[in-house]
């Protein structure tokens, strides 16, 4: 059975941040949750891939994990916003069987070059660098 889930004030206190810091990072994306009224609750799994722990997962054996950082050239800023979004947004859909799956982006404006990392499963890496090559070869 599922635990139920956390309200913005557990979470914060979890992470030892303000509750605001909390509705912050739901507000940017950062943190997936579901608003009831006026208030949000956060799934168990939501939390343990945001801060990158599947201690709550049942344990599955030997775990294999990669990290690959990609570099985009010639971006301006507006395009390094909505492809950091968008692999964000993909990274955010797993499940909570599956690893947690982690992108951190970085952009240098005054070079056009847009720095990504990507954290996770061999095959989940292999999916975000197939539709970021994607998003550049003009395919849809």
């Amino acid at each position: 059975m599922s635990k139920p889930p956390l309200t913005v004030d557990e979470v914060a206190s979890e992470l030892s941040l303000h509750p605001k810091t909390v509705q912050r990072y739901i507000r940017e994306g950062k943190l997936r949750a579901v608003r009831l009224g006026k208030s949000y609750r956060i799934p168990r799994a939501e939390l343990d891939a945001f801060i990158g722990n599947a201690r709550h997962a049942t344990p599955t054996g030997t775990e294999v994990r990669v990290t690959c950082i990609a570099e985009v050239t010639e971006l301006e800023a507006g395009n390094a916003e909505r492809i950091t979004t968008f692999l964000q947004a993909i990274a955010m859909t797993g499940n909570e069987n599956s690893s947690p799956l982690q992108v951190q982006t970085a952009f240098d404006p005054s070079s056009g070059i847009l720095k990504i990392v990507f954290i996770g499963s061999p095959l989940d890496v292999s999916k975000l660098l197939e539709l970021l090559q994607l998003q550049f070869s003009g395919r849809t």
